[in-house]
């Protein structure tokens, strides 16, 4: 087994949590049940990574193995890497059949006719998930596999999730491969961004729960009453209130969690008006600006302004919009000229 081989296995073994390395080397399915019989979990890790390595020097493993459990890894903790989504097109309605063993051919032969020197690895999952590994050389060094692009592909939908390495100039032969492998005709990032694939996949494949306000807000009543002079009749409003605030709350948010975005940009362009004798404005040039929302969970955070009181209920629509308007990727202008076009989840 060739030295890069071997360091790399070790490495990839201590990133793992010690007591998910037997579980991972099982998924592996690359080291035989005795031989991982033979394996200490309960000492170091650095023992642990070295003992793997024997094994797989034992069976020949080489770099493609090694992908594979760095695949698994990254599986199973998909949120240590940024995804972005990408959204492919066609030039008809047609539909095809999605022929796997046609797909890694034509994605392999389209990014290795621009590039000698890469890493190709495939692995597929329950829920028709394509995960796709490409670690990048150049024409006179080997491929780097510490700084791989994954691929996240749905066969049978135009949406790929894709987090590229450092070497942003390899992402369009990314793109230009699974086009081809896709049979699909375009491609363009959807500029929404999180760490959460899950979260991503809910929004784009319309998985979460989440109705649309269709009714104007109710100002919220002052509510500041000592205890001792407290009224029946105030505290059955308070009381009414707080329930009209978590149904209307449940009705615009609805039953689920939400999908987990951290960044939200609103673009915002407005004319002026002012009297045309005043002459205020030369030029009839629009203000614009940009309003950033941040948030761990920028949804929930929203969510839970009306009952904590921080806002009247329900939120404007601009607002509790962000996930929908994300997935359908265009710009709605409202009358106060405010444009929700991007929606970023660092």
């Amino acid at each position: 087994m060739d030295e890069t081989v071997a360091e790399y296995i070790r490495r990839t073994v201590l990133k793992i949590p010690r007591d998910e390395i037997q579980m991972m080397l099982q998924k592996w399915g690359f080291l035989s049940e005795a031989q991982l019989q033979t394996l200490n979990f309960h000492q170091v890790k650095d023992n642990i990574s070295q003992d793997v390595v024997q094994l797989c020097e034992e069976n020949s493993a080489d770099i493609k193995q090694a992908a594979v459990l760095d695949i698994i890894y990254n599986h199973t903790y998909h949120n240590k890497r940024m995804w972005s989504v990408y959204q492919m097109k066609k030039t008809g309605e047609e539909l095809e059949y999605f022929d796997l063993t046609d797909f890694k051919k034509k994605f392999k032969k389209r990014l290795r006719s621009a590039l000698k020197n890469v890493t190709i690895t495939f692995r597929e999952y329950e829920d028709n998930a394509i995960w796709i590994r490409v670690a990048w050389g150049t024409p006179s060094r080997k491929p780097n596999q510490y700084k791989p692009s994954y691929v996240v592909y749905h066969s049978q939908t135009p949406y790929a999730f894709i987090s590229a390495s450092m070497l942003k100039s390899n992402l369009p032969l990314l793109c230009q491969a699974l086009v081809v492998a896709s049979n699909y005709h375009d491609i363009r990032e959807m500029e929404l961004r999180s760490h959460s694939l899950n979260s991503l996949k809910d929004i784009v494949f319309k998985r979460y729960s989440q109705n649309f306000q269709t009714y104007c807000p109710k100002p919220l009543q002052e509510k500041n009453v000592e205890p001792e002079n407290v009224d029946l009749r105030i505290v059955q409003e308070n009381r009414s209130e707080k329930e009209r605030i978590q149904r209307v709350n449940q009705e615009v948010f609805g039953d689920g969690p939400q999908p987990i975005l951290e960044f939200a940009h609103y673009r915002l362009e407005t004319m002026f008006k002012s009297d045309p004798k005043m002459d205020v404005l030369d030029k009839k040039e629009p203000f614009r600006c940009l309003v950033k929302f941040s948030s761990p969970h920028l949804l929930e955070s929203l969510k839970s302004l009306a009952p904590a009181g921080m806002a009247d209920a329900p939120l404007s629509p601009l607002l509790t919009c962000i996930p929908q308007k994300a997935r359908n990727y265009f710009r709605i202008r409202e009358k106060k000229g405010l444009f929700p076009e991007t929606f970023v989840s660092p």
